[in-house]
């Protein structure tokens, strides 16, 4: 076969292609074309709404949270409900900020964190003085023993909360 009738054989397969795409676009139109009045929904969007939403919602407020960390006995329930006193009042300000900042990782000892009351890991630490552990907390401090991110990694964190709760750790473990 010459190349000028292979030409011609793939030019007519083309045109036929192109001719079977218009005649189905027009039978598809035809055939599916708008309706001529609009689906009503079976059900309204209320029933649906109502048939999806959560089983169960949880809502806690300051005074619940109060009431409960008062009313527990429970030792692991208090280090993880802050007390009624660091919930709303004023007069601990560092433990309030440890039982929100500090506390993901003074609790457990991540990164080489000394954790809250441990006399032996605060001890040479608390030597340093004051301004080491303030500059420390406030900078960043990378250590054989660990890391500290720059204000506990909550940047939001004023200067004064931030060497609150690590005067309040101090004071836990002395």
């Amino acid at each position: 076969m010459s190349d000028r009738a292979f030409l011609k054989s793939f030019a007519g397969l083309i045109v036929a292609l192109v001719a079977l795409t218009v005649v189905l676009f027009v039978v598809a139109q035809i055939v599916g074309g708008k309706p001529s009045k609009p689906v009503e929904s079976t059900a309204d969007a209320k029933a649906v709404a109502e048939r999806i939403k959560p089983v169960g919602e949880l809502t806690v407020s300051a005074a619940q949270t109060a009431k409960v960390a008062t009313a527990s006995s429970n030792p692991l329930m208090d280090a993880i409900i802050p007390s009624a006193n660091a919930a709303g009042a004023d007069d601990n300000k560092g433990k309030k900020i440890y039982d929100t900042a500090c506390m993901v990782c003074h609790a457990a000892g991540v990164a080489g964190a000394p954790k809250l009351g441990d006399k032996a890991n605060w001890g040479p630490r608390i030597a340093q003085g004051n301004d080491t552990l303030y500059s420390h907390s406030l900078k960043g401090y990378q250590g054989k023993a660990g890391m500290m991110p720059p204000k506990g990694g909550n940047m939001s964190l004023k200067d004064e909360d931030v060497k609150a709760a690590v005067d309040y750790m101090v004071s836990q473990s002395k």
